[in-house]
């Protein structure tokens, strides 16, 4: 039998790719799910903000899109980040 191809799709457009999304970035819409490191405001973009539109502060933003089975697969945000 052959092997079977992970599939990885983009939650924002629904691009769907045979393997991950180089950098994490779909290469359709150049989108992902970022989390702000100060108040956990979900963002949708290509890369993040340097300030939270939400509190307005200077954060870190974390890639949160899920990638992986145990979080529920490409479309979902893992709840562990």
């Amino acid at each position: 039998m052959g092997e079977k191809l992970e599939k990885y799709v983009c939650a924002n457009c629904g691009y769907t790719s045979d393997g991950k999304f180089t950098g994490d970035i779909c290469p359709q819409c150049n989108q992902t799910y970022w989390k702000c490191g100060e108040c956990g405001f979900l963002i949708t973009a290509g890369t993040p903000p340097t300030e939270c539109p939400q509190c307005n502060k200077k954060c870190e933003f974390l890639n949160v899109t899920c990638y992986t089975p145990e979080c529920g697969g490409p479309g979902n945000i893992d709840p562990r980040l």
